[in-house]
């Protein structure tokens, strides 16, 4: 059986000193802890001439007791004098979490945060749209930098993969905004404007938003998580290290694809969502598909259309524009791919409806209503 580590204490020159004995080591220490807490009065010096060994618990130990009673170690050789230091260097101070404030205060906080966070976005996002255009122009004076292959590979996922969704979604609306229009109508004998409200309501608004939507959902969230990816794995710096622009390379073809199938898809939503409306009339109201031709085409005027087909183009290009700028902020790691993904499908749509509202007020100042 270990003996256990003695001290001792004694006064030399007017000074308290504890000298030790035996090993200072985990074997050997026993209730030394308590021991030493039971020492009286201030201790000057800890002699550990005689101590045989020691290791990081008893160098712990040691340490421990020296800081609260201000003693100086003596005695130690290279080896033990350099755990000791190791020991002492290792001691960090427990960091007491910051005081909460009150949720007032907090909020404020938040709040501010947020929209420094938004003013900060909103600033990069023109920038990165100023950029697009200059990519633009470039590909416009050189057309052999245009990348043909890379565009029409963009038409077939944004626009033809995309057709069944959006006309899925589309018939379904156009069945609601028919039910809930006659349900409402009806109470005033007026079934018969359902065909008005179906009408107008698709080719001037739901139609391409809905649609501009779909599209963020799919296509703007695909955009960053695609480019996103490429940060990560480098791809872009490669790019830019051959000579190769990427805004002429994956921008420019994403966006133009977005920009000229938007207008093509809302009108196809459109129309979808008028015979959804449609069928209904007719299997509910007892309205005729005839009749209903008839009379969309007496109650909707062109400028609906028109209307629809203006904000398409732009809806597509917030969109594209979006979903790369978003692609492009991703660095660190994987984690970064999906939350960028998330923040370009949120702010696409967010704009896209901010941008719906202006619309509606900025023709209905013109006299398109």
């Amino acid at each position: 059986m270990k003996a256990r580590t003695e001290f001792e204490r004694s006064d030399t020159g007017g000074e308290a000193v504890l000298r030790f004995t035996g090993s200072l080591s985990l074997a050997c220490i026993g209730d030394l802890p308590q021991r030493l807490e039971q020492v009286d009065g201030a201790i000057a010096r800890i002699d550990l001439s005689d101590v045989d060994r020691m290791d990081t618990v008893g160098a712990w130990v040691i340490h421990r007791f020296a800081r609260e009673r201000g003693a100086r170690i003596e005695g130690l050789d290279a080896d033990e004098q350099h755990l000791l230091d190791q020991v002492a260097g290792a001691e960090h101070p427990i960091e007491l979490p910051p005081r909460l404030a009150d949720p007032f205060t907090r909020m404020l906080s938040e709040v501010g945060s947020a929209v420094v966070v938004a003013g900060q976005t909103l600033y990069g996002l023109l920038g990165f749209m100023g950029a697009t255009v200059v990519a633009f122009w470039n590909v416009a004076r050189h057309p052999r930098r245009f990348r043909f292959n890379a565009t029409v590979h963009r038409f077939e996922v944004v626009g033809v993969s995309a057709l069944a969704i959006i006309g899925l979604m589309s018939f379904l609306i156009g069945v609601v905004i028919a039910q809930q229009g006659a349900v409402q109508l009806r109470q005033f004998g007026a079934e018969v404007y359902t065909i008005n409200l179906v009408g107008r309501i698709t080719l001037r608004e739901l139609g391409v938003l809905m649609t501009a939507i779909m599209v963020a959902g799919r296509s703007g969230s695909a955009f960053a998580a695609q480019i996103g990816t490429m940060k990560l794995t480098e791809e872009i710096d490669a790019m830019r290290t051959i000579g190769v622009s990427p805004m002429e390379a994956l921008v420019v073809p994403r966006t133009l694809a977005v920009v000229l199938m938007m207008p093509l898809l809302g009108f196809y939503a459109s129309l979808v969502a008028i015979f959804g409306g449609g069928l209904l009339c007719w299997v509910s109201l007892g309205i005729p598909p005839v009749t209903f031709i008839q009379r969309i085409r007496e109650v909707v005027p062109l400028a609906d259309l028109w209307v629809g087909l203006i904000k398409a183009p732009v809806f597509g290009a917030i969109i594209a524009i979006a979903g790369c700028f978003q692609g492009m902020q991703v660095e660190g790691d994987a984690e970064q791919v999906g939350h960028r993904t998330t923040t370009a499908v949120v702010q696409a749509i967010f704009l896209v409806i901010v941008l719906d509202a202006f619309f509606a007020v900025f023709f209905s100042n013109i006299g398109w209503i």
